[in-house]
């Protein structure tokens, strides 16, 4: 009989990211069983034709028994609610983490709802995704070489983090730590901000439209569609994110107004040496970064 890392996984919300955590962690050969719990009936069927769950569980009790890892991948406002529900049935040798893009607000869920099973919480954040959504989006190859950010506890067993630091490395992940303050400040800006600048500006370009914005859209080239592609993401999703970290996303959004006003007053002053500067060092910086990502 085969010796897996995890006999039995539990993915709580088979979506995008939790159904690529499963096929991925699948395909390295470190699970045997894999059980899967979500709202949607129909989605959980198609996790299951998929092959990206062997068994579709309705309830905490007989999903948590005898687990070894659970995996919350839901939208980040649930998450308070599902840890209620399932710490009765957490056993003492399961360890939890989940995969939200907020932490503050998931670290103070886990205290209040998850008691002495805190210690084997280990929250994480992988920096990986598409627009796309439900179990028909996930994949096993979207963590490959991308950013996963663990933000673990005082409370944290040692072992449990290396475990899980190890798990995401076997689904390709980069794998790094910081505070969850600290990852609230920077996905505030480098995530949450272009989301909502997405969002806004296909608002803005429907209300230019008059009601009628393909008349507008027809014209569009890949300018537009790079900057807007995030926006066919999930709105419930984005909801939830930009409410929990909103303390930090208006900060940014604070920051870029004034960007935006700079910007503005360069145009109105018809100062194309100002404009240029702007640019440039933009280009710069996005050229380095491109240079840095094909380098790592």
């Amino acid at each position: 009989m085969a010796v897996f890392a995890i006999a039995k996984l539990v993915v709580v919300g088979v979506g995008l990211i939790g159904g690529s955590f499963a096929l991925a962690l699948r395909r390295a050969g470190m699970v045997g069983h894999i059980v899967g719990m979500g709202r949607s009936p129909e989605n959980m069927q198609r996790a299951l034709e998929l092959g990206i769950i062997d068994e579709q569980a309705n309830d905490f009790s007989a999903a948590l028994s005898g687990a070894d890892f659970v995996l919350l991948a839901i939208p980040v406002k649930q998450t308070a609610h599902v840890m209620q529900q399932m710490a009765p049935y957490l056993e003492s040798c399961t360890l939890i983490s989940d995969v939200g893009s907020t932490k503050q607000n998931v670290v103070e869920a886990a205290r209040t709802n998850l008691g002495r099973h805190i210690q084997r919480f280990i929250p994480a954040h992988p920096i990986a995704g598409t627009e796309f959504s439900g179990a028909e989006a996930a994949f096993p190859e979207l963590f490959q070489d991308k950013p996963v950010i663990l933000t673990p506890l005082q409370e944290n067993d040692p072992k449990a983090v290396d475990r899980v630091a190890s798990l995401w490395r076997h689904c390709g992940g980069n794998v790094t730590s910081m505070q969850p303050e600290q990852h609230d400040r920077i996905l505030a800006a480098i995530s949450h901000l272009p989301h909502m600048l997405a969002f806004s500006l296909m608002k803005h370009i429907h209300t230019l439209s008059e009601g009628n914005p393909m008349e507008i859209l027809r014209l569009a080239g890949s300018s537009l569609n790079d900057m807007t592609r995030i926006s066919a993401s999930s709105p419930e999703m984005w909801r939830d994110i930009c409410l929990e970290n909103r303390t930090a996303l208006l900060a940014q959004i604070e920051a870029y107004q004034q960007e935006l006003s700079v910007l503005h007053q360069m145009l109105a002053n018809r100062n194309g040496d100002s404009l240029e500067r702007l640019f440039s060092e933009a280009r710069a910086l996005r050229r380095s970064w491109t240079a840095f990502k094909n380098e790592s």
